[in-house]
């Protein structure tokens, strides 16, 4: 049985110019143990989906989803209390920004007795110990004097390094990373990502990464799914993506890294930008800043094709000269399964 189950996810806002999707039948299978990444540029509503297993998007948000599922238990039939009851404890979510995330009016070791109190309870004294165990857990020195200290008193990478603890504070079975390293320096980086890898071996917990660095990718995950202007572009294991990308997004994701570009050139990009709610192409949403676009990518929007374990949803199969695919199903199969 697979830990996280998600079929067929969509999330549309209201906006002045009307309904925007901003994720489209996205599907995830994540197993107990595993490491999936999801990448893809801002925009590509990587987070926003992820907001929507968790249940903490805005009431302004339409979100549509034909099965939701952790551990077997249907989270789209949940009351709002029993929801609350599992963020937090069950599953759980390192967000973006660790310096706007917490409070800046409690100590760092009030908020995460918050999370233990709500979750597990026990005595004062015991929720101490638990708090000060986790501080250690993640590195944090001198756990009694960082019990006190304010989010303005650490440092960024302490900072995040408090919010994994308070992410771990009930032994969730599900982990969601929202780009734990973006605002750190690459010393800290590696520091944190080594953190939560560990941690997640060690525990056997559910891990999804949320980023947008393919290097990051290729040193944690086991799988990858790529995101495109809210749809899944693509989906392998790692080891398949980086050695054979099926969609022209993922290989200029992969051209762009520094040490795939040729010495003393500059590093390739990717012309335009991600589309919103008034440019939306009527084919493929890619093809306006795809150097392999023909005719039908700017007619036909490609449906998602699968076989096994890998997906994409492009016309072509990446190749010289391309080579048109006519799949025999519309729809990205109910799942996903892995390897």
């Amino acid at each position: 049985m697979s830990l996280l189950e998600v079929r067929q996810l969509s999330v549309s806002f209201r906006t002045q110019g009307g309904w925007f999707r901003a994720v489209e039948a996205v599907n995830l299978h994540l197993a107990r143990g595993e490491v999936l990444a999801i990448v893809g540029e801002s925009g590509s509503g990587k987070s926003v989906a992820m907001l929507a297993v968790m249940g903490l998007l805005p009431a302004t948000a339409r979100i549509e989803c034909e099965r939701l599922a952790l551990d077997g238990q249907d989270l789209l039939t949940l009351t709002p209390k029993a929801r609350r009851r599992l963020n937090g404890g069950t599953m759980a979510m390192i967000f973006q920004e660790p310096m706007s995330s917490l409070n800046p009016c409690f100590t760092i070791g009030y908020q995460i007795d918050e999370a233990v109190r709500t979750h597990l309870g026990g005595s004062r004294r015991e929720r101490r110990e638990r708090v000060l165990h986790l501080l250690e857990l993640v590195g944090i020195p001198d756990p009694p004097r960082r019990f006190a200290a304010y989010p303005h008193q650490m440092s960024g990478g302490m900072s995040q390094r408090a919010m994994i603890a308070m992410a771990l504070a009930a032994d969730p079975q599900l982990l969601i990373a929202d780009e734990p390293t973006t605002a750190l320096d690459v010393t800290v980086q590696a520091q944190i990502l080594e953190l939560l890898l560990r941690l997640q071996q060690e525990r056997d917990m559910g891990l999804i990464l949320i980023t947008h660095d393919m290097g990051v990718v290729a040193e944690t995950a086991q799988h990858v799914v790529v995101q495109y202007a809210g749809q899944q572009v693509e989906r392998q294991a790692v080891r398949g993506l980086f050695e054979t990308p099926l969609h022209p997004y993922t290989q200029a994701l992969l051209d762009a890294l520094p040490e795939r570009a040729p010495p003393g050139d500059f590093l390739p990009t990717i012309p335009g930008i991600v589309p919103g709610l008034h440019d939306r192409p009527q084919g493929c949403l890619f093809a306006p800043r795809c150097s392999r676009a023909e005719a039908l990518c700017q007619d036909r929007e490609p449906p998602w094709q699968s076989a096994g374990s890998v997906g994409w949803r492009c016309h072509f199969v990446q190749g010289d000269p391309p080579t048109p695919v006519f799949p025999s199903r519309a729809h990205p199969p109910q799942g996903g399964e892995h390897d």
